[in-house]
């Protein structure tokens, strides 16, 4: 396995690339943009939780079931943000109303997000068994 420093690295550039692509694929205006615009962020936000919480405890991936555990673990506490989608409190939409609740929480439920999801935590998944390899 990779040494848990060399991991860490790993994991905050591959923050540094998903984060500007996951943004940017919002502002997205080319081929398949309706696509790239509604679920490539998902893929990619996905993956920015696995990569972020992998850097901050690597030592999360050195059991057996670690990286498995992680990748459920992001994909659990997605879809809950999802399914917080469909409640409305005042307090939470005045949190979704900031850039910062968009971005964590989103703003509309949509059924298909939950496919993209499970893409994203798969290919987090797949890179990260890579690295620790």
């Amino acid at each position: 396995m990779a040494s848990l420093r060399r991991l860490r690295i790993y994991t905050f550039i591959g923050l540094a690339l998903v984060i500007p692509l996951g943004l940017g694929s919002k502002a997205y205006h080319g081929p398949a943009n309706a696509w790239v615009e509604g679920y490539a962020g998902d893929i990619l936000y996905e993956m920015a939780w696995m990569f972020l919480i992998a850097g901050l405890w690597p030592a999360i991936l050195k059991s057996r079931r670690g990286l498995l555990n992680l990748a459920l673990g992001v994909f659990v506490m997605t879809a809950s943000f999802e399914f917080l989608q469909l409640w409305q409190p005042a307090w939470l939409q005045a949190w979704r109303a900031t850039l910062a609740g968009k971005l964590i929480l989103g703003t509309t439920f949509v059924a298909w997000d939950f496919f993209y999801y499970a893409l994203g935590c798969l290919i987090g998944w797949a890179i990260l068994k890579r690295w620790q390899q």
